[in-house]
């Protein structure tokens, strides 16, 4: 299944690589199919539980909170101990979180419930881990097309698992987190058995005798990396602007229900994935980095501004896809620039403190996108995610002489 998309048409340096990208791409895979199972079931789970829309949100910063402070820590210690050993306590403290999610579910605890997820922020690093993996292995100019097999396995996961969820909660509540917990298990043993070792014992040990505070100030103020952390930022604001407003404008617009919205995101979903597997390598070699950011990000501002004014529906579908061609550019390509303007011995914090920013995006943004729904317009949140995505474009050109093809 995976062999298809993994690296194909590339040199025997990239062909190396290829076991490495394979198993990371399996690895997130199967990650985001236990994240794709439990979170559309969340605000079931806590209305059960006796708790409101309030709670949930609450529920969804916790984790968010969390993994914001901790992914910049992991991504660091991965560069101190290996990528190996990080990914692995990140999937244990994945499939420990997912048990105590089951519990709480068959008990109906919420304290329990957020326990599970205070414990699964804190342990989501392994993404950032993976794809220094990836960076470590593959040559720069295959690097973006890298991060798109990882992005297509996220996005695999992320089709799947909701349907996954919605058919094992039919046999109880606690079945999908269970299920989901296994998954991390099995993942585990995976990395445990088949991952190498990829971040070599020099750059580790030449980092082990730094002081943390200097490293970490170094790293943030690199020359390019305050810009790629900003982008993470207002990519990530822009994609949470689609997962909290979408499905309340086109509930308010059009009266769709559950229904329709699930086929829209499908829609968004595929062509993402499209993208990462057939598009990215080519793009990437011809534009560069930088340049392919600044074509996602434009992109993802159409189909913002066009989902705003759109006043028919198959406009709005095709602001939709818009965004998901320009989300399928710019994730390959912020992973990319993220590991190259960082050096081999920090390239886990940097992408740590990558995931962190888009995790603060992921915090504030439903926040945001919420009050400008409901106090501004339903197009509100929209036009604000294009300005985001407008500020991308030149902070993604001021970086493309960085970033040649």
């Amino acid at each position: 299944m995976f062999d298809a998309i993994v690296l194909p048409g590339m040199d025997d340096g990239a062909r190396r690589a290829r076991p490495v990208v394979r198993l990371v791409l399996l690895t997130v895979f199967l990650d985001m199919i236990g994240f794709g199972i439990v979170i559309p079931l969340l605000p079931l789970y806590v209305r059960s539980m006796g708790g409101d829309a309030q709670t949930v949100g609450t529920l969804l910063g916790a984790f968010s909170l969390t993994q914001l402070l901790a992914t910049p820590l992991l991504g660091r210690l991965s560069d101190r101990v290996g990528r190996r050993r990080v990914i692995a306590v990140s999937l244990f403290g994945n499939a420990l979180s997912m048990i105590v999610f089951a519990l709480a579910a068959w008990r109906e605890m919420l304290p329990l419930l957020f326990a599970s997820r205070i414990l699964a922020g804190a342990t989501a690093g392994n993404l950032s881990a993976c794809q220094a993996a990836v960076a470590d292995v593959t040559p720069e100019r295959d690097r973006a097309r890298a991060m798109g097999v990882v992005g297509a396995g996220i996005g695999l996961g992320m089709v799947l698992g909701p349907v996954l969820g919605g058919v094992l909660s039919e046999h109880g509540a606690w079945v999908p987190p269970l299920v989901a917990g296994v998954l991390a298990a099995i993942d585990l043993a995976l990395v445990l058995v088949l991952m190498p070792e990829t971040h070599a014992h020099a750059a580790r040990e030449e980092v082990s005798h730094e002081g943390v505070v200097a490293r970490a100030r170094a790293t943030i103020t690199r020359p390019g990396v305050p810009r790629v952390l900003a982008l993470y930022f207002l990519v990530f604001l822009g994609m949470t602007n689609v997962q909290v407003a979408l499905p309340l404008l086109v509930g308010a617009r059009f009266g769709w229900d559950a229904t329709e919205v699930g086929h829209v995101f499908a829609l968004l979903g595929l062509a993402t994935l499209i993208t990462q597997v057939f598009l990215i390598g080519r793009l990437s070699r011809a534009l560069g980095d930088a340049l392919l950011l600044a074509l996602g990000a434009g992109l993802l501002g159409a189909g913002l501004a066009t989902i705003a004014l759109g006043a028919v529906p198959l406009v709005l579908l095709g602001g939709v896809l818009a965004i998901g061609l320009g989300l399928g550019m710019t994730n390959p390509a912020l992973g990319a620039l993220a590991a190259r303007l960082a050096p081999a011995e920090a390239r886990g914090a940097v992408l740590g403190l990558a995931q962190s920013s888009g995790g603060l995006a992921r915090t504030i943004g439903p926040v945001w996108s919420g009050m400008l729904f409901a106090r501004l317009a339903p197009s509100a949140p929209f036009l604000a995610g294009t300005a985001a995505a407008a500020i991308a474009i030149v902070l993604a050109l001021a970086l493309r002489p960085r970033s040649g093809p």
